[in-house]
């Protein structure tokens, strides 16, 4: 089954899915089994691998690393058109409907059409609303963008819906990595309310406590990463967090 085609059916059914976000800059190779094993029995949905900056050139080597502990879906989060790699299973194809940058919202895709044509993996087009985190992200300064304000949910909702009437097939609200305010329960629960495509919702989520909140608010994938860098235990907790918010209704 195709990755979008399950996320369509999760939240048919009101499941919630846990994305775990890999740094290829900040995750050593040589210790990853363990981070690997620890999301496996976590029952972790998804790796998102990329980040605004790789520097190391070691993307194909941790995409490959992964590939070969385990099966979990490997989807590409890539911060310019050079990330890209065929060791992955699908990319987020995001255009960042929030900001003004032309570049961004249709230029970069220009150049990585012809790639991702000919490659094999699922092109999972997304837009991207990068929200107030409380801090200037690496986000925010590297794509020349400024982010919605936490508390304007109805330009938040407004740039949601403008991104489903143009037919990306999903919608991604981000705080930004080591943002000091994740997206508020408050726009959330607006943004997916009116929308009918998948939401995820990363940036700032710090404890288990903060991603059950979100499921409930309505975000129908959560994202994190910061946090599980400084304290791998929270995979385990978050993923527990993500999963439970499937019964709740």
């Amino acid at each position: 089954m195709h990755i979008y085609q399950s996320l369509l059916e999760a939240k048919a059914n009101g499941e919630k899915k846990f994305a775990m976000l890999i740094d290829p800059d900040k995750v050593q190779i040589g210790h990853i089994d363990a981070l690997i094993s620890v999301a496996m029995a976590a029952n972790v949905d998804f790796f998102f691998v990329g980040g605004s900056l790789i520097v190391n050139n070691n993307l194909d080597e941790c995409l490959a690393e992964i590939r070969h502990q385990c099966d979990i879906p490997l989807i590409l989060f890539p911060g310019d058109s050079y990330q890209l790699s065929y060791h992955a299973d699908a990319i987020l194809f995001l255009s960042l409907i929030s900001g003004r940058n032309a570049e961004l919202l249709i230029g970069k895709h220009v150049i990585t059409a012809p790639y991702l044509k000919l490659s094999q993996l699922e092109v999972l087009s997304c837009g991207y609303i990068l929200i107030d985190g409380g801090v200037q992200t690496t986000v925010s300064y590297m794509s020349n963008t400024q982010p919605i304000p936490s508390d304007k949910e109805d330009i938040a909702v407004c740039t949601a819906l403008a991104g489903e009437m143009l037919g990306l097939k999903m919608i991604y609200l981000d705080a930004g990595s080591g943002a000091i305010l994740p997206v508020s329960e408050e726009m959330i629960t607006a943004v997916s309310g009116s929308i009918d495509i998948p939401l995820i919702v990363g940036g700032g989520i710090q404890s288990p406590e903060k991603a059950l909140l979100n499921v409930r608010a309505g975000a129908d994938l959560i994202v994190v990463g910061n946090a599980i860098e400084k304290d791998v235990s929270l995979i385990q907790e978050i993923s527990d967090a993500v999963h439970a918010g499937c019964a709740v209704t």
